[in-house]
């Protein structure tokens, strides 16, 4: 169970980056496609166009997940706790009014959760 717990860990922390990454291609002006013919099959506003489509559906996946989970304790935990980092882990047990056992036996649920909830998604 530690395992999985770290690789849920892991997964939302890719996530998390996953979506800075989109949002920096967001910003960059939409590709254009030259008339330039290349040797490789796509050309690289193509590849990074599919890249971005790529990212897109696995955020989707991973929101699809976290969405599905009715616990606002949990939800609490894996958004402004673990994904976007608002809290440490005494703050984190302040606003959930919690014991710091209390706190990482609600954030270990909370991770197991969400596998269920991911695992349906795929």
């Amino acid at each position: 169970m530690r395992q999985d717990v770290k690789k849920i860990r892991n997964l939302l922390k890719q996530y998390a980056k996953l979506k800075r990454d989109l949002t920096v291609f967001n910003q960059v002006s939409s590709p254009s496609f030259d008339g330039v013919s290349s040797h490789s099959s796509r050309n690289g506003a193509e590849s990074r166009l599919i890249n971005h489509v790529d990212l897109s559906y696995q955020l989707k996946e991973v929101d699809d997940a976290l969405n599905a989970m009715d616990d606002p304790q949990y939800q609490f935990i894996l958004h402004d706790y673990i994904i976007e980092k608002r809290f440490n882990r005494n703050e984190a047990c302040n606003q959930l009014s919690v014991s710091v056992s209390k706190f990482n036996y609600l954030k270990n649920r909370a991770l197991e959760v969400f596998k269920l909830n991911y695992l349906r998604t795929l």
